[in-house]
């Protein structure tokens, strides 16, 4: 505490910038994305183009994203710790639909700019439970200006009253704390008062890899030792900023082109509409009564007045705003580094070389989170063994050492991989279990195993 302030309120004063830039990067995603307020009769289009363009870099990134627990030598207590490993983390996977965690952690650290993973062991099911705190809550401490050695982590979250009850078996009906941080505590509960508890309340977890509190709006509900020994969460960036533990969303880069995307359409709109009801200009008119806007209206117009309608569209001025709107099309494919070819518009039909030359941009993007990614699965796994082996007694699956294992962005030809893979087996380069994995296969072993099986004649091959 400082100054007499809890250590919730301290978090009230902290990152003011950064949570509100995911505020703004959120409400740009779901298609707020006009500045000030509408005026009376003005046209709005909004193209969401950063929602498009989001959702496809995610797709790219995470497609055919696998692991697998290589062996640290060739003997066999080496394999068997290794494929215990791979086992107990597919395991771990399959039961809390990682699969889809991961896309939708994914494509929400692509619209804010940073992502979370909280490894934690749950009680009452006994087992692994991954989940994915929303970065808007958190709040991390690193050690001076190593921004990779984080030493604690807040997390911030509203619960209900019923809510607080039934996970942290305290009534909170209604409570008078015995100092500003202190509560008055009675057998487990809060002591009667005259201060009723709000209807949510907020939570605030503080962990370092010694301690662990449990705050209660302002009030310190429990402090014990951190469980683990280690922070249980992995806070990592979109795309990272040189020197910087926060990252950079997707959205940062086509704010402004998108924003002024939407207007130059309005702008167009408008002009088009008007062109479909043409304006009636009237020349050398002082005064005019009885003009009936009607279809066979027959107008009387003084010596020396004529009439004739506005025509907008003469003199090729719609194709001047066609071809900025296709500038600033362009821009935005630019700044996103999704060309149109991967919205699935080959039109020149390419393929092969030319087709990755086209793609390089999203593919060198897609590089660059990759790269953060795999660290992050890496840990995620780390910690999953090490809780495992903590909570269940089964020791045995150090090193805590696993590959990540990436799809390919581009489509590919199966029959070329299968015999490249037939090749490096044959050379010995690659093991057959390893040319499984390349291929994705999801589960290599068991694979392995029906051939052995195949082979040893156990079974009959299945009949043509």
């Amino acid at each position: 505490m400082t100054n007499n302030i809890s250590f919730p309120q301290q978090l009230g004063r902290k990152d003011f910038q950064r949570l509100r830039a995911y505020r703004e990067n959120l409400d740009f995603y779901n298609g707020m994305q006009w500045l000030g307020n509408r005026r009376r009769g003005e046209r709005r289009i909004t193209i969401n183009y950063a929602k498009a363009f989001v959702e496809k870099a995610t797709s790219y990134l995470i497609s055919g994203l696998n692991f697998a627990v290589d062996p640290v030598d060739d003997s066999t207590e080496a394999k068997e710790r290794a494929r215990r490993a791979e086992e107990a983390l597919y395991q771990v996977y399959e039961g809390n639909s990682l699969e889809q965690l991961d896309f939708d952690t994914e494509l929400d650290t692509a619209i804010l700019g940073d992502g979370c993973f909280k490894v934690t062991w749950d009680t009452e099911e006994q087992r692994i439970r991954v989940s994915s705190p929303d970065v808007q809550g958190l709040f991390a401490w690193w050690v001076g200006d190593d921004v990779s050695r984080v030493w604690r982590v807040a997390s911030r979250y509203q619960l209900s009253a019923d809510e607080v009850e039934f996970l942290y078996g305290v009534n909170f009906s209604s409570f008078r704390p015995s100092s500003p941080f202190t509560p008055n505590m009675q057998g487990g509960k809060f002591a009667t008062g005259s201060k009723s508890l709000k209807k949510e309340s907020t939570v605030v977890e503080v962990w370092t890899a010694r301690d662990f509190e449990l705050w209660i709006d302002n009030d310190l509900l429990r402090r014990k030792p951190n469980p683990y020994g280690f922070i249980p969460f992995i806070i990592y960036p979109n795309l990272r900023e040189p020197k910087k533990f926060w990252g950079i969303s997707d959205i940062a880069a086509i704010k402004e082109p998108a924003q002024e995307l939407n207007r130059a359409m309005s702008q167009l709109s408008t002009i088009l509409e008007l062109s479909g009801n043409p304006i009636a200009v009237l020349e050398n008119v002082e005064e005019a009564s009885d003009i009936a806007v009607q279809p066979g209206a027959v107008w009387e117009l003084p010596e020396k007045a004529k009439a004739y309608l506005l025509d907008l569209l003469q003199g090729g001025g719609v194709r001047l705003h066609v071809d900025y709107i296709d500038l600033i099309y362009r821009t935005l494919h630019d700044l996103s580094e999704s060309p149109r070819t991967s919205f699935g518009d080959n039109q020149r039909g390419l393929s092969g070389v030319a087709l990755e030359m086209e793609l390089h941009p999203l593919l060198q993007k897609v590089r660059r989170k990759r790269l953060i990614r795999t660290a992050v699965y890496k840990k995620r796994n780390e910690m999953i063994l090490r809780i495992l082996e903590q909570k269940t007694g089964v020791f045995g699956y150090s090193p805590y050492r696993s590959r990540i294992i990436w799809g390919p962005v581009l489509p590919q030809d199966r029959g070329r991989l299968v015999r490249e893979e037939q090749i490096l087996v044959e050379a010995g380069i690659h093991s057959r279990r390893r040319a499984m994995e390349e291929l994705g296969v999801d589960d290599p072993e068991d694979e392995l195993q029906r051939v052995r099986e195949e082979e040893e004649g156990s079974i009959e091959p299945p009949q043509p």
